[in-house]
């Protein structure tokens, strides 16, 4: 199992968005993520997300929300527990990442980008601010094949509304 952290910074109804074009073996690979990776030993999701912030983007988080909790199961990969966060809070100088091109995004045209389907469902939720959330998506291939909210199964045609 993998613990990890994934953050969107928020700024003038904008999100901070990675574009992964810079690695050639990359699941990630020309997709739009945010910023996060994997925990270290003895992080709390917090350790882990301001420093993965800091080493991807050179800015130090002042003010986070934890916003749910994504369990990632796949059919070609171990199971992830990715902790999401938004933050509106940061200061220093944003620098270049080297996983990929970093882009302020307005919140509205980021369905339109190159998302994981399941991005698209919790976009939604944190969309419509649902209190913290346990989302489960589930993977076969890059193919969503199904979506579980707080333990109880989304009917396939509710996913994306």
């Amino acid at each position: 199992m993998i613990n990890s952290t994934l953050c969107y910074l928020e700024k003038d109804g904008s999100y901070l968005m990675l574009h992964r074009v810079k690695k050639e073996k990359d699941l990630n690979k020309d997709k739009w993520i945010g910023v996060g990776g994997k925990f270290e030993d003895k992080e709390s999701p917090e350790d882990c997300l301001r420093r993965e912030v800091f080493e991807e983007t050179g800015l130090t988080l002042t003010r986070w929300r934890f916003r749910g909790l994504v369990t990632f199961v796949s059919n070609e990969a171990d199971t992830e527990f990715m902790h999401l966060f938004t933050a509106d809070g940061f200061e220093g100088e944003m620098k270049a990442c080297d996983e990929g091109t970093l882009e302020w995004v307005p919140i509205s045209s980021v369905p339109s980008l190159n998302l994981w389907p399941g991005d698209k469902v919790f976009f939604n939720l944190l969309a419509k601010d649902t209190p913290f959330f346990s989302l489960k998506l589930t993977y076969e291939g890059s193919k969503l094949v199904g979506v579980a909210l707080e333990g109880k199964p989304v009917p396939e045609d509710q996913w994306f509304a």
